[in-house]
């Protein structure tokens, strides 16, 4: 069974910053690709960034370049997403989520998220 077990979540003031982490358990099959969406109350989960395991190539939502960063520890099998500047709307549940590959098939996978609430 895979978990992805994200941390790093809390209340922060607009302009602050918080670090995301996300660890997934499972090291039988190959990553791809990990990343990060985010919910905020009454609206579609949206895609933050992902960034692939085999180059370290990233990608990020147009209007999140330049104030968040994603990065990946091999070792660790885990994803971060710093996050800076953060602003009201930025509150959220961020989910994690991993591109698993096993044979010719590939999975994706999704954390339980973790709230993120900027003050103004």
């Amino acid at each position: 069974q895979v978990q992805l077990v994200e941390s790093g979540g809390g209340l922060v003031q607009a302009g602050g910053s918080l670090r995301l982490s996300c660890a997934a358990s499972e090291r039988t099959f190959s990553t791809v690709a990990m990343g990060w969406f985010r919910q905020a109350p009454g609206k579609d989960r949206e895609f933050v960034a992902r960034i692939t395991w085999s180059n370290g190539r990233t990608y990020y939502a147009d209007s999140l370049k330049g104030r968040f960063t994603i990065s990946r520890d091999d070792a660790k099998n885990t994803v971060y997403l710093q996050m800076n500047s953060l602003k009201p709307e930025d509150a959220a549940v961020y989910y994690c989520s991993a591109d698993l590959q096993s044979g010719q098939y590939q999975y994706t996978y999704y954390g339980q998220g973790t709230q993120v609430t900027v003050s103004s």
